[in-house]
């Protein structure tokens, strides 16, 4: 009786480790967040290579009138989506991801040249502490801001070719300035992985400020060689970070 009783124990565990191992799949699907004063078409390149490698792409194509609203047309796509997935900000969308990311369907976060705020930090505290190179935001009436349009190609896409980078100066998405003073309530980051790329030669957020944030957060990191877009000029590098995050998180 009590040999039977341990070899039905023994098959249980067995049966248990085999059902945690069947349910460990790999995670395949990315929600990517546009940053500041662009939109989600920017992530075309990351996103091809993504879906080439067998990922499901989803994009998010926040409002920039509130945190609290491009948050929400976050959980909005996470929920959509409704799997396990890698949550992936650039800019000031690493700001709505930290908001956003405490959805349980999110089991990393990406950084791509974003901010990474603590709770109770603004963006507004992050800049004051490490200044960037650039300071090139105008007024665009109501109080939402938009970067100078003389000077977004230096400032903020150095290494996109010209053309598209005029392009995307004077189709910029105005950004309230309300999301820049807003403290983030509960920073994601505390409670799952975290991944983050610093861009060395971004000149809208100091290299040396995202150093700062992905070390305090315990980030795995890379750095790019590029400007604050290297999501659009270093699209192979992004993407394989992304993939990295895919594949390590839990």
């Amino acid at each position: 009786m009590k040999r039977l009783l341990t070899s039905s124990v023994a098959f249980a565990a067995i049966a248990l480790g085999m059902s945690g191992i069947a349910s460990a799949e790999p995670i395949k699907n990315v929600v990517l967040v546009h940053g500041a004063f662009a939109d989600g078409s920017g992530w075309r390149a990351v996103s091809d290579i993504l879906e080439h490698d067998g990922y499901t792409v989803s994009v998010v194509q926040e409002p920039e009138t509130s945190l609290a609203d491009d948050a929400a047309a976050t959980k909005r796509i996470i929920q959509s989506v409704n799997a396990p997935l890698i949550l992936v900000g650039h800019s000031y969308g690493g700001a709505v991801i930290t908001q956003a990311g405490n959805e349980p369907q999110v089991r990393g976060l990406v950084y791509i040249a974003a901010f990474q705020p603590d709770s109770g930090e603004t963006l507004g505290d992050l800049l004051k502490r490490t200044p960037p190179a650039a300071n090139s935001a105008v007024p665009a009436g109501e109080g939402y801001v938009i970067v100078n349009p003389k000077t977004f190609h230096a400032d903020f896409a150095a290494d996109v070719p010209a053309k598209e980078a005029h392009f995307m100066a004077i189709s910029q998405v105005p950004i309230s300035v309300t999301g820049f003073g807003t403290a983030i309530t509960n920073a994601a980051w505390h409670n799952k992985p975290s991944w983050y790329a610093v861009a060395t030669n971004d000149r809208m957020i100091n290299p040396d400020l995202e150093r700062f944030m992905a070390k305090r957060a315990g980030s795995t990191t890379i750095e790019v060689k590029g400007s604050h877009a290297i999501y659009m000029s270093q699209p192979q590098a992004v993407a394989k970070l992304i993939e990295q995050a895919a594949k390590d998180a839990k």
